[in-house]
């Protein structure tokens, strides 16, 4: 089996350069996504040869941005792990993920972040947000796991392409694990460190407002869907 890291990044300027170098340091080929920057990502990447670098010229959703590197992936690696871009998660922990895969297997893997409820230092947001996409995926036909928007996961490479996945912002992550879930992907947990900066330091462009409609509007159509088809044309329809 082969993995690469897929990383989607967004005006990440400040942190992008030490979860480059954590990442490198493992061995594994590194595939970029810059999502049309503003910031100075670009004068990051370019002091790096070794890495695979995708441009969006505009924005286009964290979503869209994995699909890219996911495409790119796919001419080289079986799987794909993500890693967000904002320092949060610790590159090496990604062997413990890649470890649980069974031969033969070729599942969703979460990384799930450890004391996300219990740690203060963690925003209350995140917290939330956890808590309610955790139960939304479940009602949505997905699978019952604790961390739906850890954004540290493997992929399998084919078969998330093949699932018609129309998020193309942070809805995408929840999104792909019910419709995963849908078509008997397996999808389990590993748990992984988290690491929050001081309040102020971390560069997320989460908008707990905005977001929420756009995850409300995700789930509503998944249930909808899960409520309304028999479950072989939800398959269909679900296939890119």
């Amino acid at each position: 089996m082969q993995f690469s890291f897929v990383i989607p990044v967004y005006n990440h300027a400040a942190s992008l350069a030490s979860v480059l170098d954590g990442c490198i340091r493992l061995g594994l080929p590194v595939i970029v996504v810059d999502d049309g920057s503003t910031d100075g990502v670009s004068e990051v990447l370019g002091q790096y040869d070794n890495i695979t670098v995708v441009r969006h010229g505009k924005n286009f959703g964290k979503g869209a941005a994995i699909r890219s590197g996911l495409k790119e992936a796919l001419k080289i690696s079986d799987f794909a792990v993500t890693i967000d871009a904002d320092g949060q998660h610790v590159p090496g922990d990604a062997f413990k993920m890649i470890e649980s895969i069974k031969e033969g297997e070729r599942p969703i893997v979460i990384g799930a972040r450890k004391n996300m409820q219990g740690d203060a230092s963690i925003p209350w947001t995140s917290r939330f947000g956890r808590k309610f996409s955790n139960f939304w995926v479940r009602l949505s036909g997905g699978p019952v796991v604790t961390d739906t928007q850890s954004g540290f996961r493997i992929y399998p490479v084919k078969e998330v392409l093949s699932l018609k996945s129309r998020a193309k912002r942070f809805q995408f992550e929840v999104e792909i694990l019910a419709l995963a879930n849908w078509h008997k992907i397996p999808v389990y947990e590993v748990p992984v460190s988290v690491i929050y900066p001081e309040q102020g330091m971390r560069i997320s462009h989460f908008r707990p407002f905005v977001d929420f409609l756009r995850n409300s509007s995700t789930f509503t159509r998944l249930i909808a869907m899960r409520l309304i088809l028999p479950p072989a044309l939800r398959r269909r329809l679900s296939l890119s």
